[in-house]
């Protein structure tokens, strides 16, 4: 499919004032998702526009330009922009605005479907929220704005981005924390950030993590190559990643729990870590290998795993 671009859909004369949208061009939606999910973790900063620190409108500039839009710089200026969308026609970009301070637009997020944005969050930086979470954004929702339209042919290839964005990444490991955090463990060189993978731009924040592990072949991408760095990881994929991080071998007898296959392709490698010591399970005789691994987890993990390698 030919690549079609964002073009800007107002003049500099309309800055502050209604815009209709008329056969704008549009990227597809992996690049709207693709180009805002890059910058998922990066921190908060009253004010911040660089990857050094966003603040919510920040934020959605930054998204916006690297697409060819140029947004005005407030939340509340930003909210002059683009035409009036109602809720239940949200379409991914979408800019929605809120009242988060008791006196008009003070925050704005990007809509990226299935009910869940991305936005710079004071308390997490850039990352995921549901639009109607009834104890918080539903009641401060104020209305959306659309800049842009997008092109819906790639809508099954941003399927499951969308659906990866109902996972709470601040409990859940995705694979680029995973790759961020053995990367750091193993002290690798992470200067060179052109990964092999389609899916992973060296603008990417976890690009260097993610080409440094993968040289060292602890972790690889689907047969697409596509490593997903967003998508979430399994107990049982990151035991292997973990063996192959830190060089693990089996110590005495395999060691099985009930709720893993004896024929299943993890067992040897849930049982490297178990006969090292790094798991002992769910504490229920499971190891619940096909469970979404927890951020906490992970990092105990890697701890033990670095006390066996001394």
């Amino acid at each position: 499919m030919k690549k079609k671009w964002l073009l800007p859909i107002f003049a500099s004369f309309m800055l502050f004032s209604t815009t209709q949208i008329d056969n704008a061009e549009a990227a597809s939606l992996t690049d709207v998702t693709d180009t805002a999910t890059k910058y998922l973790g990066t921190p908060y900063a009253y004010g911040g526009t660089t990857t050094s620190g966003f603040d919510c409108s920040g934020f959605t500039s930054k998204v916006f330009s690297d697409l060819g839009i140029k947004l005005n710089r407030t939340s509340g200026s930003q909210y002059q922009q683009g035409t009036a969308v109602a809720k239940n026609d949200l379409q991914v970009g979408d800019l929605l605005f809120f009242n988060t301070s008791g006196s008009g637009i003070s925050h704005v997020a990007i809509y990226i479907g299935d009910g869940k944005m991305i936005h710079s969050q004071t308390d997490k930086g850039v990352s995921y929220s549901n639009v109607n979470d009834p104890y918080y954004w539903n009641s401060r929702y104020v209305g959306a704005k659309r800049v842009a339209t997008f092109d819906s042919e790639q809508a099954e290839a941003v399927k499951e981005e969308v659906k990866n964005a109902a996972i709470d990444f601040t409990v859940y490991a995705s694979r680029a924390e995973v790759a961020e955090q053995i990367a750091k463990a193993l002290n690798l060189d992470t200067s060179d950030k052109n990964a092999k993978f389609t899916d992973v731009k060296p603008t990417y924040a976890h690009a260097g993590a993610i080409a440094a592990v993968s040289k060292l072949g602890i972790f690889d991408g689907d047969s697409n190559g596509k490593f997903n760095p967003s998508s979430p990881i399994t107990r049982a994929q990151v035991a292997k990643v973990l063996v192959h991080a830190f060089g693990l071998e089996q110590k005495g007898e395999l060691i099985a729990f009930t709720d893993v296959p004896a024929n299943h392709w993890a067992n040897e490698f849930i049982s490297i870590l178990a006969s090292n010591g790094i798991t002992e399970g769910k504490g229920n005789g499971n190891f619940g290998y096909d469970e979404m691994l927890k951020i906490s987890h992970l990092q105990a993990f890697i701890e033990r795993a670095k006390q066996v390698q001394k």
